[in-house]
């Protein structure tokens, strides 16, 4: 056999197999692409973010106040997030409601109580970055966890003051004397107790007009009511109790 002869055989072998080769080529499954693993990044040590303190949850205030003006103060316990002493000098946004809530205080002095929307009750601090300037709660004649009736609607609260401001301490402490912050206008006072005890009572009164326009310092009997003591304190011709507290501050 020529070598001619050898090469046209060997041409038409390629050109058998080669159609084969294309048909299996054709038929393979198509290669998956997978997606690329991430890079692992190296790890680094960073410092813990720092927490912001928060005291997130229903505030519920007593209220009191008059004509002159209207005033609510937190009902605080030892533990978080209700560990604050807060007295706020505050008004409606609805002048009607606000001016219907007035005349009645003035006519009754007797404990009302809000029940607010939650609230982080540390930016009613004066210093707090971002201060709360008003919340909407509901009102109640009477005190809202103890059969106080509700009234209607919800009220826009505008807080115009924030007059106390104070971290209760949960560490129990004894004390012989008490301090009562006056606070007031015109012909309207009252008393409020700083609580720096544990157990304490948390304390409002109101004061026919005083003859001390200042906090006072009264000796104390234990968590017995010492009314009298500051009435004389005060100089004051008369008082009324409205709010008297022991079992939330145990």
């Amino acid at each position: 056999m020529t070598a001619l002869h050898l090469c046209m055989r060997a041409c038409a072998l390629a050109l058998a197999v080669l159609p084969c080769a294309v048909l299996a080529q054709a038929k393979a499954p198509a290669a998956r692409l997978m997606p690329a693993a991430p890079a692992t990044a190296p790890a680094t040590a960073t410092a813990p973010a720092t927490a912001t303190a928060t005291a997130i949850g229903g505030h519920g205030m007593a209220v009191f106040g008059g004509r002159e003006g209207l005033y609510a103060s937190h009902l605080p316990m030892f533990h978080a997030p209700h560990d604050s002493q807060v007295v706020l000098r505050f008004h409606l946004a609805d002048a009607a409601a606000d001016r219907r809530l007035r005349e009645t205080l003035a006519r009754e002095p007797r404990l009302w109580t809000l029940d607010p929307e939650t609230f982080d009750l540390l930016r009613l601090n004066p210093a707090h970055a971002q201060p709360l300037r008003e919340f909407d709660a509901r009102f109640f004649q009477g005190h809202f966890e103890r059969g106080g009736q509700p009234q209607p609607g919800t009220q826009h609260v505008v807080v115009d003051e924030v007059l106390l401001f104070s971290r209760l301490q949960p560490e129990p402490r004894t004390g012989g004397t008490g301090r009562y912050l006056l606070v007031g206008r015109g012909e309207e006072w009252f008393a409020l107790k700083r609580i720096d005890r544990r157990p304490d009572f948390d304390h409002i009164l109101r004061l026919a007009p005083p003859g001390v326009h200042q906090d006072v310092t009264v000796p104390l009997n234990g968590l017995a009511r010492p009314t009298a003591a500051v009435q004389r304190a005060f100089q004051s011709p008369g008082v009324a109790e409205l709010y008297f507290e022991t079992d939330d501050l145990r």
